[in-house]
C-alpha cells in the first residue's frame, strides 16, 4: 500500500465518496484502502447514515438543523467567509446548501458579506475565464505540473500537483524538497496505486517532463509511463492556458491556502495541503462544475497499478532495434536519431502506408516518424 497523507477522517471521507461513485467496484475501492470488505461495508453505511461525522474515532453529537434568526444567518454566514476567505455568494450558497440544507440566495450572501466589510480584491465580479475543452471520463487525462516553488523557514516548497480533468479532482498534492525524476515518480507511484492509472498525462515543458518539439521530448520518467501503458503530452512551450486547470488551481492553492502563511518545512506544508485538498475535492463548490465538488464527478480507474511490467513485445512484421546511448539506431545501414531516453530499451519501426516511410515507437506510442527516401546527412 502507498504512504498516504492527511487525517483518517479525509481518508475515510474519499473512499466512501469513490465508493459511492456510479459504476465503482467497491470491494476493489475498499482494497485500495487496505480495507476488508466487511470494514468497507461498515464505514459506507457509518457515512450514509451521518456524513463525515461518522467516520469519526470520538463520540458524535447528534446532528440537528434548528431554525435561526436572522442575525444568526449573517454570523453563520460571516463565519463560513472568514473560514474561506476568497469564496464568494455563489461558492457559500452551495456549501450551506450541501451542510444545513437552507441557504439565502448567493446575491443575499454578497450583501451580507458585503456589509460586514467582508467583499473586497480587485478580482471581484470579473468574469470567469471560458471553458476550453474536457476529457468525456474520469481519468482520460489528467494534467500535471509543479507551481512555483517558494521559501519555508528552512529550506523551500515545490508544490507538485496533478488534476483530473474531467471532474477537476486532485489527486496529487505534494510538497517536495525538488523537482526531479525520481520525486515526480515517487508522488506518482502513490497516487497510482490509490486512484489507478489515468490513460494520458499533460505534462509542461522542461525537466523532468521533456520538451514538446525537441530531441529531448522523452526523458526517464516518460519512458516510466509509457512502461505502464500511460500516454505522455506536453502543453504548447510559452503557452501555459494548454494546461488552464492546472494553472487556475495553481492560483487557488496560492489564494487559499498560501497567502499570507510562513509554513516551517516540508512536513508542515504537507499537513497544510492534505487538509485544504480534502476541502477542494468534496466541499468546496466549483464553478466550472455547475457549483457541484470534484468528488461528484470523479471514479477512480479500472486499471489497476501492475506490480511488475513485463518488457515490450512487438509484431513480427515490426523492424525492431535496441536503442544506442549515443542517441541513435542502426536500420538498413543508417544511423537514425532515436531519444537517449530509450538508451537499452527495444524500440520498433513500423511501416506506414506510404513505402520508405516508418513510424519509430516504442510500445504502442509514436515517437517520430522517419523518411528514408530523404537524402543521407
Amino acid at each position: 500500500m502507498p504512504r498516504w497523507r492527511g487525517s483518517v477522517v479525509d481518508q475515510r471521507e474519499e473512499m466512501c465518496r469513490l465508493a459511492l461513485s456510479p459504476g465503482a467496484n467497491r470491494r476493489e475501492v475498499f482494497a485500495c484502502w487496505g480495507l476488508s470488505r466487511s470494514q468497507g461495508y461498515v464505514l459506507l453505511k457509518r457515512y450514509l447514515e451521518r456524513g463525515r461525522e461518522g467516520l469519526r474515532d470520538l463520540s458524535r453529537r447528534p446532528h440537528n438543523s434548528p431554525r435561526r434568526t436572522a442575525a444568526e444567518r449573517e454570523a453563520a454566514v460571516v463565519a463560513l467567509r472568514e473560514a474561506n476567505p476568497v469564496w464568494g455568494g455563489r461558492k457559500l450558497h452551495r456549501l450551506l446548501l450541501d451542510e444545513t440544507g437552507a441557504s439565502p440566495s448567493p446575491s443575499t450572501i454578497t450583501a451580507i458579506l458585503r456589509r460586514h466589510g467582508r467583499l473586497d480584491g480587485p478580482r471581484s465580479g470579473q468574469p470567469r475565464d471560458h471553458q476550453r475543452f474536457e476529457a468525456d471520463e474520469p481519468n482520460a487525462l489528467w494534467q500535471m505540473d509543479f507551481k512555483g516553488h517558494f521559501a519555508l523557514t528552512s529550506g523551500r516548497c515545490h508544490p507538485l500537483t496533478a488534476l483530473d480533468d474531467h471532474s477537476r479532482y486532485a489527486v496529487v498534492l505534494a510538497a517536495c524538497g525538488g523537482e526531479n525524476t525520481v520525486t515526480v515518480q515517487t508522488r506518482l507511484t502513490e497516487a497510482f496505486e490509490r486512484y489507478g492509472l489515468p490513460g494520458r498525462i499533460l505534462c509542461d515543458n522542461g525537466p523532468p517532463w521533456g520538451t514538446a518539439g525537441s530531441l529531448h521530448r522523452h526523458t526517464p520518467l516518460t519512458v516510466w509511463l509509457m512502461d505502464l501503458d500511460v500516454g505522455v503530452s506536453h502543453g504548447r512551450p510559452l503557452h501555459p492556458q494548454t494546461q488552464g486547470k492546472e494553472e487556475r488551481f495553481h492560483r487557488t492553492l496560492k489564494a487559499e491556502v498560501l497567502a499570507g502563511r510562513q509554513l516551517a518545512d516540508l512536513e508542515q506544508a504537507q499537513k497544510v495541503f492534505d487538509t485544504w485538498r480534502s476541502v477542494y475535492n468534496t466541499r468546496r463548490p466549483h464553478e466550472a462544475l455547475g457549483m457541484a465538488v470534484p468528488a461528484s464527478r470523479y471514479a477512480i480507474s479500472p486499471r489497476r497499478m501492475p506490480k511488475t511490467v513485463p518488457p515490450p513485445e512487438y509484431e513480427s512484421q515490426a523492424h525492431v532495434r535496441m536503442a544506442r546511448e549515443e542517441g541513435c539506431i542502426n536500420f538498413k545501414g543508417r544511423k537514425l536519431p532515436c531519444p537517449k531516453a530509450f538508451a537499452g530499451k527495444p524500440v520498433a519501426l513500423r511501416a506506414t502506408q506510404t513505402d520508405g516511410v516508418f513510424d519509430l515507437c516504442y510500445r504502442r506510442h509514436r515517437l517520430a516518424q522517419v523518411d528514408l527516401r530523404q537524402a543521407i546527412s
